[in-house]
């Protein structure tokens, strides 16, 4: 999991791009109002792009190790992510690892510290019926991923052309200045209320796909 892809990390920023990935968050799933008001986008406006919003498995290695094959002979110079809390840490690791561009929304900074609390039997939001256990190991496993992001970001500074963020200071859930911080660089839209959810998430789509430049 710590080894990096193949592609070189100065991939140009101004190819359109032809695929994107969306990672949403933790108790989450592809059914989350984000995730499907950008997939419904997708299909309406650019049709031809390669979309892809996987279920992601509750183990951040497995999660990563699922990116990674289901992405493994895209162009990542023509890639983009989008990622929601949980998922906007894995979309900053996946973004360093390949050199594509990254929106990330309200992205949980320190995971493995804040997910510590909710070891245990979780159910998901979308469907409370489906549950699933989240296990001490998973937290370690989020350390080797804030390992990874801490070892590659030094490397690979982050500009407003490659990183995006939408962050809420009304987030109930995430401290807003752990989240700058953790974009700090980046093209950063703070919001001076707002929520964990981004209920107002429309209001933004805007902003989030000029930035995103799809084909």
């Amino acid at each position: 999991m710590g080894r990096d892809y193949p592609q070189s990390m100065n991939a140009p920023t101004d190819s359109p791009a032809t695929h994107l990935l969306y990672l949403h968050g933790f108790r989450s799933s592809p059914l989350s109002m984000k995730a499907r008001m950008v997939g419904e986008f997708v299909h309406r406006e650019h049709p031809g792009i390669t979309w892809w919003c996987p279920q992601l498995p509750p183990s951040p290695r497995a999660a990563a190790a699922l990116v990674r094959q289901g992405t493994a002979d895209w162009p990542f110079d023509r890639t983009a992510v989008v990622g929601s809390s949980l998922g906007g840490f894995y979309a900053r690791w996946f973004a360093l690892q390949t050199g594509s561009r990254a929106v990330l929304l309200n992205p949980a900074s320190f995971p493995a510290r804040d997910l510590s609390d909710h070891i245990g039997e979780q159910t998901t939001w979308q469907n409370p019926e489906e549950r699933f256990f989240f296990e001490p190991a998973f937290v370690d496993e989020l350390r080797v991923l804030e390992a990874d992001i801490a070892r590659l970001a030094p490397l690979n500074p982050v500009t407003p052309d490659r990183l995006m963020a939408i962050v809420a200071k009304g987030d109930e859930v995430l401290d807003w200045r752990e989240m700058q911080a953790f974009c700090a660089g980046g093209d950063i839209r703070l919001l001076e209320g707002g929520d964990h959810a981004i209920s107002d998430f429309e209001a933004h789509m805007d902003a989030v796909f000029g930035f995103l430049r799809l084909a």
